[in-house]
């Protein structure tokens, strides 16, 4: 018997609710590793005698190299499915950490933690899982399960960042490193829940939103190389491009270089888990509200005012003497709009160009955000190991939010259906 529209509308969105699910996994997981990193600043360079530049360099080739791969793994899971291209990953993942437990020299943390994890990333990271969940989702709930999915991805900064600390105390750097290897191996079995070929029933979910068939299709599907050259030359993608730069920048500045602050203050290890683990609350609440504000108004608006609003909390907690209650409200307040920002610039590249090709477009959208996080983190060490402060790099970061409010704002934004026949034009 034919499935009625109504059955296919429930089968669609159980589908996308496993998705969401399995996503949410990986992300709380590789997440939490990933924002654990700055943890390991002050223990390892303490041990092995290395420089805080040292350290920051290998996390800023960590991330260049996850932004260079995003686009070549967003355009391999687009082309043949996300199922290999998440389980490869995520066992190259758990390759890295273990042998970032057994190193002593700066040039094998660049190679291991810095060149292979960035790789990884490239398959578990945020771009290529909400690319999954938002491919998977209806149109009218995009938004919302993107802020879930982001939420996850601050669950795990929330949780998973205690226990590396726990690790780190009771076990040291190398053994938390083997630990949290085997937990990024057990995600590889999630990777059977995507399926091989996602793009074929890409449009499955849009296609069952309330009124949909009384739109109509777009006027034929793109080529991966066409859906490419109108972005190219849409000026909102340029302009989603320069505002998540500044995005990387921050959160990689912060998330590598702010346990090290707070220790120079003489306020202990613990606030420094703490305050992550703050950020990550914030984040969470943040990510939801602003999935709900993208349905309700403008995402390029509600973009500019997560930006300005950065620029303003950043400039508070430089001016006030820093402190546990400082440090605290601080990290409450920046979690609010920490990356509350990417489930907008995913569902904004969507809205523009559509969702067939989303992991590659949103791939390329990432290597700004990558791009911005290698200057944040090796910026923070060089300035730091010169001048024996962080003031200047903090000041940096309050301009740059200013910018990126600026840049989102003539970002020309259609109704939902005009997708890529209005981004041509």
């Amino acid at each position: 018997m034919a499935m009625t529209q109504s059955d296919q509308s429930a089968a669609n969105m159980r589908r996308a609710i496993i998705v969401l699910a399995c996503a949410g996994v990986i992300l709380l997981v590789g997440n939490g590793i990933r924002t654990s990193f700055g943890l390991f600043l002050v223990p390892m360079t303490t041990d092995l005698g290395w420089s805080r530049e040292s350290y920051s360099l290998a996390l800023a080739i960590q991330n260049i190299m996850w932004g260079l791969s995003q686009p070549i793994a967003g355009a391999y899971a687009d082309k043949f499915g996300d199922r290999k291209v998440i389980a490869v990953s995520i066992g190259l993942y758990a390759a890295g950490l273990l042998l970032i437990a057994h190193t002593s020299d700066p040039l094998d943390f660049a190679v291991n933690g810095g060149v292979l994890i960035g790789i990884a990333m490239s398959g578990t990271g945020i771009p290529i899982m909400l690319s999954v969940v938002g491919r998977s989702a209806p149109e009218s709930r995009r938004s919302l399960f993107l802020g879930v999915a982001g939420a996850a991805g601050a669950l795990g900064q929330a949780t998973v960042v205690h226990g590396a600390q726990f690790l780190l105390h009771n076990g040291g750097w190398s053994l938390a490193m083997v630990v949290l290897a085997a937990a990024s191996a057990a995600l590889i079995p999630l990777a059977a829940a995507f399926a091989g070929r996602m793009h074929e029933k890409a449009g499955a979910a849009e296609e069952s939103a309330p009124g949909a068939r009384a739109m109509a299709p777009p006027p034929e599907e793109p080529s991966m190389a066409r859906a490419i050259r109108a972005a190219g030359r849409n000026d909102g993608f340029w302009y989603l491009n320069g505002g998540f730069f500044v995005c990387g920048f921050h959160v990689i500045f912060i998330q590598t270089h702010l346990p090290a602050y707070i220790g120079d203050a003489g306020l202990g290890s613990n606030l420094a888990a703490v305050s992550i683990s703050v950020i990550a609350i914030g984040n969470i609440l943040g990510s939801i509200i602003a999935g709900m504000l993208g349905e309700r108004y403008r995402k390029r608006t509600v973009l500019s005012g997560l930006y300005l609003g950065r620029a303003v909390i950043i400039a508070v907690f430089v001016l006030s003497p820093v402190s546990e209650v400082s440090v605290i409200v601080f990290s409450f307040m920046i979690g609010l709009v920490w990356l509350s920002t990417v489930p907008l610039t995913t569902a904004l590249v969507a809205q523009l160009f559509g969702i067939r090709y989303l992991a590659t477009l949103f791939g390329l959208v990432f290597v700004g955000h990558q791009l911005g996080s290698f200057l944040g983190a090796w910026l923070g060490g060089y300035v730091y190991d010169a001048t024996g402060s962080y003031d200047i790099v903090w000041w940096v970061a309050v301009a740059l939010g200013v910018v990126a409010a600026v840049l989102h704002w003539p970002i020309r934004e259609p109704r939902p259906r005009l997708r890529f026949a209005t981004a041509q034009a």
